[in-house]
């Protein structure tokens, strides 16, 4: 079938053909650093990680590169409150971001570049686009003129006329046109600056990202991707002020934008005082629950959050990983190095018809809500087998959902104390077997209600007994109490 994307600059579903052949070069929004991530940051960074890794899967060399905004007004703004320098904030905070990712499974972009460390290629940029007659300096700024650029606003679907009534216009001194935005800022006093042709100042945020995409991916690159709440301004400002320096269009050749995690009435947003920290959710679920949470809509529908949905998201999670325990302890499956598995019968074969049509769903438009009922439904399948005694369809389902279910970063923690503690939970279960030989009832009753105690549920069989490890909640209250919501504080 092959990968089709909905882009928003075409407006419709288009097939994925690369710049160049056999590659594929992705240029994803980073956060701009000055506090800690929330859930609407972390849709956005699992969405392009199973897109990245799709890509990967699809047989192409992908190049991820996604930015740190570490200059800014709010990460200024911040320093000043926590009396620290504006460097100490930006790196304290990229290192929060950083560690909250690889908490939810997503791994590093290939290219992690910081806007401080590019601000040549920035006052580069600028200095081209002067020349060229876009952007034009007044009073130690360099603002763009979008009145020079005529295709403006076609991202967004907007026209100029529109955007004065009522649009997002952002002040300057000395700016020729309302809409005007700045790609240079002077400096002042106490803020970080740097020495250009118009004087000491900073960058604006959009240039940022052009001149970062450009020099690692050049012009006409992939794919393009972000928050819907980035199309504008900042992701229009980058196609206009990109195409009109380097001459070629597109800048990106598909533009791919997640929908906005809602909380209450709007948008989960530091901004509003609206969101729920990574780490906070993080201490309440299980990290693989909350990625399946995170990709239970279509990348491109809002995602409304509330705790019932994340409650009933786990209980999902836990479904699929008390299925993959049960098929190991009862198909003899044992973990080899690398993750690979083996078992009775597995590794002779995989049901490569269902699994196709897993990954047809995510290549459909990433149709993750397609892709997790294809898990839920093997899953249902693979207990009825087990049920029933038919190994060879336990297998088959297992595999399936190993494979599906890790492919979206849901396969369950591995611990170095599993071993031990399988041989722990053997024994006491042998001990309670010896009770019910010698009719102590209530002793092997208080073991079992020992071993349910710390997760461990035991079901009598006729075979004897099963048991399954129930997956933890994170560190907090397991009864779900308390609030996350968060509504004061920066």
């Amino acid at each position: 079938m092959g990968l089709f994307l909905y882009s928003t600059l075409s407006r419709r579903v288009e097939p994925f053909v690369p710049r160049d052949e056999g590659k594929a070069l992705i240029y994803v929004c980073g956060p701009t650093v000055y506090d800690e991530p929330h859930l609407g940051h972390a849709r956005a960074a699992v969405v392009f990680d199973l897109l990245r890794q799709l890509l990967a899967y699809s047989g192409y060399r992908v190049l991820y590169v996604q930015n740190y905004t570490d200059v800014d007004d709010k990460i200024i703004a911040r320093a000043a409150e926590e009396d620290r320098s504006p460097w100490e904030v930006a790196e304290a905070y990229a290192r929060l971001y950083d560690d909250a990712m690889k908490a939810l499974g997503v791994r590093p972009p290939d290219i992690g570049p910081r806007a401080t460390a590019h601000i040549a290629e920035m006052v580069a940029l600028i200095k081209t686009l002067i020349e060229k007659g876009h952007a034009y300096p007044a009073e130690g700024n360099v603002y763009f003129s979008v009145a020079s650029f005529p295709a403006y606003g076609r991202l967004s679907g907007r026209n100029v006329d529109e955007l004065l009534v009522g649009g997002r216009v952002e002040p300057g001194p000395g700016k020729r046109h309302p809409l005007d935005f700045a790609l240079w800022k002077a400096a002042r006093a106490g803020e970080p600056s740097w020495e250009s042709p118009w004087g000491p100042g900073r960058p604006g945020w959009h240039i940022e990202c052009s001149a970062m995409s450009l020099k690692y991916l050049g012009p006409g690159f992939d794919i393009h991707g972000g928050g819907e709440d980035l199309i504008f301004p900042h992701h229009e400002n980058e196609i206009a002020q990109s195409e009109a320096a380097t001459g070629r269009a597109p800048f990106a050749r598909y533009w791919v934008h997640n929908g906005l995690v809602n909380l209450g009435p709007g948008k989960m947003a530091k901004t509003g005082r609206n969101y729920v920290l990574v780490r906070e959710a993080l201490d309440r679920y299980p990290p693989q629950a909350l990625r399946l949470f995170l990709l239970s809509a279509h990348y491109r529908a809002p995602l409304d959050f509330h705790p019932e949905a994340l409650e009933e998201t786990v209980a999902a999670y836990r479904r699929v990983a008390s299925f993959w325990r049960r098929a190991e302890e009862e198909l003899g499956v044992t973990e080899r190095a690398g993750g690979a598995a083996e078992g009775r019968g597995l590794g002779t074969g995989r049901p490569r018809g269902a699994l196709d049509s897993f990954y047809q769903a995510l290549e459909d438009d990433l149709d993750t809500p397609a892709a997790r009922a294809f898990i839920f439904e093997a899953v249902l399948e693979g207990n009825r087998a087990l049920d029933a005694g038919r190994l060879g369809v336990a297998e088959e389902a297992f595999t399936a959902v190993r494979e599906a279910a890790s492919f979206l970063g849901l396969a369950p923690a591995r611990s170095r104390a599993e071993p031990l503690l399988r041989s722990l939970v053997e024994l006491v279960l042998e001990l309670r077997e010896e009770a019910r030989r010698n009719r102590e009832f209530d002793r092997a009753d208080a073991l079992r209600a020992r071993l349910k105690a710390v997760g461990v549920m035991v079901e009598d069989t006729p075979s004897g007994p099963r048991w399954r490890l129930e997956e933890a909640v994170g560190g907090g209250d397991p009864r779900g109490g308390g609030d996350l919501r968060q509504e004061a504080g920066p």
